[in-house]
């Protein structure tokens, strides 16, 4: 149950959200027992974000939420790698100006209930 949740400054095209979900099915592999069977990835697109007092370059907050208790601090330092790279190549999104935040919850309802 994870989910890539990508919010950019920048107007992406049907083909670059689509580069952008296929690189992350294979970056949330870093992430044991997780795969692209089960990810959600909403895009939003156009967004003011300010970064360091400005917004004159785009920018990006993608937040990464999976369920669990907890994950290895190395499957985050992949997925940061290779979320980064996929928007810096696919949206010419710099990567330090990018944040991405990790949580591992429980808490996950699905299907009308909890796991």
């Amino acid at each position: 149950m994870p989910v890539i949740h990508t919010h950019v400054s920048v107007k992406t095209t049907p083909e670059q959200r689509e580069a952008l979900k296929a690189a992350y099915g294979k970056a949330i592999t870093a992430v044991p027992g997780k795969s692209e069977g089960w990810l959600m990835c909403p895009f939003e697109d156009e967004m003011p974000i300010y970064f360091g007092g400005s917004d004159d370059q785009p920018a990006a907050y993608v937040e990464v939420n999976v369920f669990g208790r907890s994950v290895p601090g190395s499957a985050w330092e992949k997925l940061t790698e290779s979320i980064m790279t996929a928007l810096h190549t696919t949206l010419g999104i710099p990567e330090d100006r990018t944040y991405i935040r990790y949580t591992a919850t429980t808490d996950w309802g699905w299907n009308g209930g909890n796991f």
